[in-house]
């Protein structure tokens, strides 16, 4: 039936034409394919919680399998090679601080070399040299004290010894019978060790009769 031109629209239900219009639904189901229609990028942010997250693969991986096993050796590779590198950096670290004079006392040594040559020489002096000689033997002996006190010690090298390369340094033979075979005849330059390594050889002439 034609609606009456008079008839005012009811809450606007009716169009011109008399015709109901068909309000949209407020609620029920999203029309189908609606989710389909969102934005691909768009999805839902999972936030876990480091127990969680272990707990989650606890449950996603058997400990008996395969895939444990190597990821449990893998992991314990790890630790091992950390803990290995800890104790390396730790002991250059402490050896670093050991020998940390030793450029140091390698450039004082030629002092003592030149104080044990002029000791070396004294024979026939005047009585008033020899008091400048007593001097000179108390100097050296102070100086020799107090690299000492930094762990420094003179190695073994007097007429006599058996030759030693790891601290001693051949610098020339001599034919002397009244030592035997591969003798220390001569010290020619005393070495030194700073505690416990070698800082320099001892420079000796070796009997070879």
């Amino acid at each position: 039936m034609a609606k009456n031109n008079n008839e005012v629209p009811i809450n606007g239900l009716y169009d011109d034409e008399g015709r109901i219009f068909e309000e949209p639904a407020v609620d029920g189901p999203a029309p189908r394919g609606a989710v389909d229609n969102a934005p691909q990028g768009e999805q839902a942010e999972v936030s876990l919680s480091k127990e969680e997250l272990t707990a989650l693969c606890k449950e996603s991986v058997c400990p008996g399998c395969d895939v444990f096993k190597e990821a449990e050796g893998i992991r314990l590779r790890a630790l091992a090679d950390s803990e290995n590198v800890k104790k390396r950096l730790l002991r250059e670290t402490e050896e670093m601080k050991k020998y940390a004079g030793e450029s140091i006392l390698a450039d004082l040594l030629p002092i003592l070399d030149n104080l044990d040559l002029a000791l070396a020489h004294t024979d026939n002096l005047s009585p008033e040299c020899k008091n400048f000689v007593v001097g000179v033997d108390m100097t050296r002996k102070i100086f020799l004290d107090t690299i000492r006190n930094h762990g420094l010690e003179a190695v073994q090298a007097t007429r006599g010894v058996e030759f030693d390369p790891e601290i001693h340094e051949a610098v020339g033979t001599v034919q002397d019978p009244a030592l035997e075979d591969n003798r220390v005849a001569q010290v020619v330059q005393n070495g030194y060790r700073l505690k416990g390594r070698l800082l320099r050889p001892a420079k000796v002439m070796v009997n070879k009769p």
